[in-house]
């Protein structure tokens, strides 16, 4: 699960309600130095990206958008107490970000706090407004495979794809939870559709896509994403596994 789970987060920097201070100069600052410290924590520069938070928040103290960037920044840190309060305090802004709540329930999983977690996704996809719920019925899914609760997790994995049939996460973490669940080929059938949308399989998929095959059989087809695996990704985990005869 470790490897599975990715950090599916969002900045949604333009998100932020509409206030009667939004042609302010304090407002217009507070926006531009928060975007630009999204560039800066996307690109893993955290300390510049806190100076520019630092300057947003200076410009205008309730920009909520500063807010949750700069938790995404202290949770990159694994500062997770400034996260929480920051999390908390751009959601006491403006509690209709679907970002945020998305962000903070995927904050909560991370520290195993999947009972508080689940509600903030599903708070983000309340708002009809929001462009990606599909990304809250995934976290959502995976936070509750994390915590054991498969049921749960199938339930949302598969919300996940009916509003997000061409999504490549959630067909990965389908054909994973379904490999882990022992249904093999439910779990190829998954992997399938995941292939025929990637352009380019990635290490961990290539892998996932062996032990498949291994398991129903297809020992061809897991040669070949061996071989797909060893070329294109020689220093890998997976690679490593793979020739250890994992």
């Amino acid at each position: 699960m470790n490897r599975l789970i990715v950090i599916f987060l969002s900045l949604a920097l333009l998100a932020a309600c509409s206030t009667p201070s939004e042609d302010s100069h304090s407002y217009k600052s507070a926006k531009v130095h928060t975007e630009l410290a999204g560039l800066y924590y996307q690109r893993g520069q955290y300390g510049i990206a806190l100076d520019e938070l630092t300057q947003a928040l200076s410009a205008d103290s309730e920009y909520a958008p500063a807010y949750n960037v700069r938790a995404l920044v202290h949770m990159a840190l694994r500062e997770n107490k400034d996260a929480d309060v920051d999390f908390r305090h751009s959601l006491s802004l403006d509690n209709s970000n679907s970002d945020t709540h998305n962000n903070y329930g995927w904050f909560l999983c991370q520290q195993d706090r999947a009972k508080e977690a689940i509600p903030q996704f599903m708070e983000a996809i309340k708002n009809p407004l929001y462009a990606t719920p599909g990304l809250a019925y995934l976290n959502a899914g995976l936070c509750s495979r994390k915590a054991g609760n498969n049921k749960d997790a199938e339930f949302f994995l598969q919300k996940s794809l009916q509003v997000q049939p061409d999504s490549t996460q959630t067909l990965f973490a389908l054909s994973d939870f379904n490999y882990a669940n022992g249904r093999y080929y439910t779990a190829k059938k998954y992997f399938a559709a995941l292939e025929q949308k990637s352009d380019n399989l990635t290490a961990e998929q290539l892998w996932l896509g062996i032990r498949i095959n291994r398991k129903i059989g297809d020992h061809n087809t897991a040669s070949s994403y061996a071989t797909q695996l060893r070329n294109r990704f020689p220093n890998a985990v997976e690679t490593q596994m793979l020739i250890n005869g994992k």
